[in-house]
């Protein structure tokens, strides 16, 4: 059997740096979906390019052709990079830093970003992915720093997923300090074009000291597995606006209000400055898979759904070692 370039490559860096007990290789809808896997710029005719500066930086994710391209130090942005299609884009080392302003992908697809920092992003996110398709986001740290003392509109969220985007894993990712952390579909008005759409996975990633949405849903469908919630402190996980939840192998530790709700109550800190009493949507709808630990947290599911299995093959790590494994494995200089 002829293994192929992206097989060689991920399989030589899960056997290089992967910690007992962590899988790096890619899975979930980034993986297994209609379109094809995600493979970045591991692709025949691809260049590498090595970058250590915002303008080396712009000129490298620009463009459709397929690149391999490695950020070395710390990229301090006044405008958003916009990633073209075809791009992996990884950290190297210990990870490279973005700070000033976030990365969007938009009208893209096939697309990896591994190994980064981005710190701080003044109201806006730190990653944005609008009309997108295959995108895996994967051992990155994402921080405000300053949680709670800001507030919850000072900054806006960590990953957040909107315009019909698809096909989309986000793994081994460490959120900190922060409000806001994941949105999947932002708006009514984009409802007709976000329904069917927005298959998002989320695992191994380790969530500490945040606020709300971890991850928030509309109008998609998530899988949400093997996480770790550490003092998660208002609302994890909420299933909203019809929007589907497959929750399976959480663990959950500290000081957490509610773990999972599929109320359609968009609770009052989730943005006070805007909605100081809360807004309501209608309900969203979850299914448990695998067993999960919500600690001391709340459940509150107001509708059973309909997606009960994921399509796809993956690796559930047994619910007493998913802490250890979360935080052995997450965030930088892991690759």
């Amino acid at each position: 059997m002829k293994l192929s370039i992206l097989s060689i490559f991920s399989f030589a860096l899960a056997a290089a740096a992967a910690p007992a007990g962590c899988d790096f290789d890619l899975e979930g809808y980034a993986k297994d979906n209609p379109i094809g896997p995600t493979t970045g710029g591991e692709q025949k005719g691809s260049t590498t390019v090595t970058v250590s500066t915002v303008p080396e930086f712009l000129a490298a994710i620009n463009g459709t052709a397929p690149k391999i391209i490695y950020a070395k130090g710390t990229f301090n942005f006044t405008t958003r990079p916009r990633i073209g299609s075809n791009k992996s884009l990884i950290g190297v080392g210990k990870g490279a830093w973005i700070t000033g302003a976030g990365l969007t992908i938009a009208n893209a697809t096939n697309v990896i970003v591994r190994n980064f920092g981005i710190r701080a992003i003044i109201d806006n996110d730190s990653i944005t992915i609008s009309n997108s398709t295959r995108v895996w986001i994967d051992h990155n740290e994402f921080t405000s720093g300053n949680f709670p003392a800001a507030g919850p509109d000072e900054y806006d969220g960590n990953v957040d997923i909107i315009r019909a985007s698809d096909w989309i894993t986000v793994s081994y990712n460490y959120f900190h300090d922060h409000w806001k952390s994941s949105l999947i579909g932002n708006n009514d008005k984009f409802r007709d074009i976000d329904f069917g759409h927005l298959h998002v996975t989320y695992h191994h990633n380790h969530w500490k000291n945040m606020g709300t949405r971890g991850p928030a849903g509309r109008f998609g469908h998530q899988h949400i597995y093997n996480n770790l919630y550490e003092d998660f402190l208002y609302q994890a996980i909420h299933s909203r606006s019809d929007n589907q939840v497959l929750v399976e192998g959480n663990v959950f530790t500290g000081k957490t209000r509610e773990a999972l709700s599929t109320y359609g109550l968009v609770i009052p800190e989730d943005s006070p400055n805007t909605s100081p009493d809360g807004d309501f949507e209608i309900d969203g709808f979850a299914n448990l898979g695998a067993k999960n630990d919500f600690g001391k947290a709340t459940v509150n599911i107001t509708q059973v759904g309909t997606f009960t299995r994921a399509p796809y093959r993956y690796k559930l790590t047994p619910l007493k070692q998913v802490a250890k494994v979360v935080k052995s494995g997450v965030g930088l200089g892991q690759l």
